[in-house]
């Protein structure tokens, strides 16, 4: 995870030796790392329902990020995470909705020191003694707003960025709980305003035992299971199928309001009746408490019983109950003053590690993953949790045979604490990684540096489903028709041991294969019979094959991209396809010569360098090109490629106008996304990056433009609007300084 989530603190306080100018460069740096960071996991987490880090990781990030800029106020950008809520929008996949008021974020109490913080410094700011608080289970699920006006539901939203959500009205009607139609006597209440509308909030959530029916049935089929219940959630109310969310059995819990004004309620509590008079589900695990024992004795008891309800809760959300109090108060930048959420530790039991096996990914990493005697923890069963690398286990001292403290990090990820020393065995001997990959037996490279420990073989069985996925994917080989369902079927039949395979399958072949599933009704037309294994079949076969073949005009640089090679990624491919044109004269460039590509430095040129001496690696190459590529780069049909793809002019394409400039990109464009832009700017010769310098030619800003934009001004890199761009488009013609 270091290198997604890094949660050290290089924004350390200066040594004697070190200005206060290189103090404040490397805070600056940090923070910058920290703001792409953040970004990047609040992605994985609200558009993806796919975390690559906890929970505990990412609110490391932030702490990080806000001492930063407590240290250096210059450094806070309207950007940066510390000042806004969080959250995505998929305005491709979803209308865009905004929300009548900000739905704020929370901030977090770790431990009971800091929930005691809070409530010290809130009884100082209202009076110690005339505070009282309401008490909250924190339900681990997805924000929702839902809307009704005159009493009747009118549309939901996801929480989004706090100010915009995604319209997932149709899906949030599949939920039996939630009302259609508000209780008459919660309208009554509202007097003159019922005919107001309001913005009821909550969160939806998967109970358990759905959960774990949703992943029984996943197991019988063949498909992926969720990690947790609140990915399942995310996941099932983002579809864009009603039907799919339909089934999967949400629930909700309600507990705030855009605007409490037109209820004539005074307090959370009593909101909290509303919300039940009017039909809503809420929980029934809440409590007023009128000091701060009582509080901590709520958060005790829901950590006692937490493993005792049928939906996962992280936390407890402490909250001042008067709504004039909480007015009083107010609000940071990204989240309330009168709340905060009190997390919860994780749960940790002992076992016995029984053994620690390597497991070897896509790119050739070994991973050492610990295997334990099975244990309960967080409401699952464990028995596996990765040790990352070999300088973790060190640290951690663990050694095979002893008994382990494990948890589930975030309340998600199953981690090894650590040993029980007084329980070692006297003969417990350290691990060490194997010099040979387990699956294939290759030597293991371990560069100088570097944790991690590679097997750079492309005959490595171990990592042949991840690179073949990888090769058919829509920014390598792009084929339409082949995804991981049809890799697994070819794997598992022997058909496909190395992305060259691909090219020696015909369409009866693919047709005949089995999909693991059956018919459930017999059909004598089809003369098919219920129980009969239901095989790919003539329509998707002759497509895979069709796209299969188009693959192979595939341009150079995707080649190198889809290969896999460690580090090259797709700006990577297209810079060694521009500058070596060919894959011979590329296996002949030496190290230097990679090294000395722009925008290519020695780890790169390594990386390359290693993959292509490798002599299977060479051999699917030439298969490749037995196959029908050409695996060199036709600069003509490489800019006729790109101009057809973005729109742009092919005849303008071919003379690349922009050659030798370099753009940058930031802030919202209307219309084209910025990746779209980016490559319509590449067609005609430019060069796109994701960082502002002095080497920069122009900055593109739209909308909602940030920290780049005020680099970019203060280094003096002219500025364009999208119009300009999309004249810049047109014409190959840049603006005159």
């Amino acid at each position: 995870m270091a290198a997604n989530g890094d949660a050290r603190t290089d924004s350390a306080p200066a040594s004697p030796a070190e200005t206060s100018q290189d103090a404040r460069s490397r805070a600056a740096a940090r923070a910058a790392e920290l703001r792409h960071l953040l970004d990047y996991h609040a992605y994985r987490y609200y558009a993806l329902d796919a975390p690559e880090i906890t929970d505990a990781a990412f609110d490391a990030l932030l702490v990080e990020l806000q001492q930063i800029e407590a240290a250096y106020p210059d450094l806070v950008t309207s950007g940066s995470y510390t000042q806004r809520v969080g959250g995505f929008v998929d305005v491709e996949q979803f209308t865009p909705v905004t929300h009548m008021a900000r739905m704020y974020s929370m901030d977090d109490a770790m431990n009971l020191e800091e929930l005691d913080e809070w409530l010290a410094r809130t009884e100082a700011a209202l009076g110690e003694g005339h505070v009282a608080y309401t008490c909250e289970l924190k339900i681990d699920g997805l924000g929702v707003a839902i809307t009704y006006q005159d009493g009747a539901f009118v549309r939901a939203a996801t929480r989004g960025d706090g100010t915009t959500g995604e319209d997932v009205s149709l899906n949030v009607r599949t939920i039996k709980d939630v009302p259609m139609h508000l209780l008459e006597a919660a309208l009554a209440h509202m007097g003159a305003d019922r005919g107001t509308p309001i913005e009821v909030r909550g969160e939806v959530y998967m109970p358990k035992g759905s959960f774990a029916r949703l992943n029984a049935e996943a197991d019988a089929e063949g498909r992926e299971p969720f990690a947790n219940p609140r990915n399942a959630a995310a996941g099932s109310l983002r579809q864009k199928d009603p039907k799919i969310t339909a089934k999967r059995d949400l629930a909700t819990f309600i507990y705030a309001i855009a605007d409490t004004k037109p209820l004539h309620v005074g307090s959370q509590h009593e909101f909290l009746d509303w919300l039940r008079e009017a039909g809503f589900s809420v929980n029934p695990n809440v409590a007023r408490c009128t000091s701060p024992a009582e509080v901590h004795a709520f958060c005790a008891d829901a950590l006692a019983h937490r493993g005792d309800l049928d939906y996962d809760i992280d936390g407890v959300v402490v909250k001042v109950d008067g709504f004039d109090q909480q007015a009083d108060l107010g609000f940071t930048a990204r989240a309330p003053r009168w709340a905060i959420a009190f997390k919860f530790p994780p749960e940790e039991k002992t076992t016995v590690l029984r053994d620690i096996r390597i497991q070897v990914g896509r790119t050739g990493v070994l991973t050492p993953v610990a295997e334990f005697d099975p244990v309960t923890v967080a409401g699952s069963t464990i028995a596996r949790a990765t040790l990352h690398n070999i300088d973790e286990i060190r640290r951690k001292d663990v050694r095979v045979g002893d008994t382990i403290v494990v948890h589930k990090a975030g309340d998600v990820i199953p981690e090894v604490v650590g040993p029980v020393l007084d329980k070692r065995w006297p003969d417990a001997v350290e691990w060490d990684m194997p010099t040979e990959c387990p699956a294939c037996g290759s030597p293991v490279v371990h560069e100088d540096g570097e944790v991690a420990y590679r097997c750079v073989s492309l005959d490595c069985p171990a990592q042949l489903k991840e690179r073949l996925i990888h090769w058919v994917s829509r920014g390598c080989m792009d084929v339409d028709g082949v995804g991981e369902e049809l890799v697994d079927k070819l794997v598992e039949a022997g058909l496909v041991h190395d992305v060259a395979d691909f090219y020696q399958l015909d369409a009866d072949t693919i047709a005949a294969l089995d999909t693991g599933r059956v018919y459930a009704t017999s059909n004598a037309k089809k003369g098919v019979r219920a129980g009969d294994a239901i095989p790919v079949g003539p329509t998707i076969a002759a497509k895979a094959v069709d796209q299969l073949n188009k693959s192979k005009r595939q341009p150079l640089g995707r080649v190198l991209f889809a290969l896999g090679i460690r580090h090259v990624g797709k700006t990577v491919g297209e810079a060694l396809a521009q500058r070596f044109l060919s894959i011979d004269a590329l296996v002949q460039a030496s190290e230097e010569d990679i090294a000395g590509c722009e925008g290519i430095g020695p780890k790169i040129a390594a990386s390359v360098k290693q993959f292509l001496s490798v002599p299977e690696n060479l051999e699917v190459l030439q298969r490749l090109r037995d196959a029908g590529f050409a695996l060199e780069e036709d600069l003509g049909a490489a800019a006729s490629r790109a101009a057809e793809a973005t729109g742009v002019d092919a005849r303008l394409a071919e003379t690349q106008p922009l050659a030798g400039l370099t753009f940058v990109l930031t802030g919202t464009l209307v219309n084209r996304t910025r990746d779209e832009a980016g490559a319509a700017l590449k067609a005609l010769g430019a060069k796109v990056t994701g960082s502002v310098s002095k080497k920069t030619s122009y900055l593109v800003a739209g909308p909602k433009a940030g920290s780049k934009l005020t680099k970019a001004e203060g280094l003096g890199v002219p500025v364009l609007n999208e119009e300009q761009m999309e004249e810049i488009l047109a014409t190959g013609a840049v603006p005159q300084a």
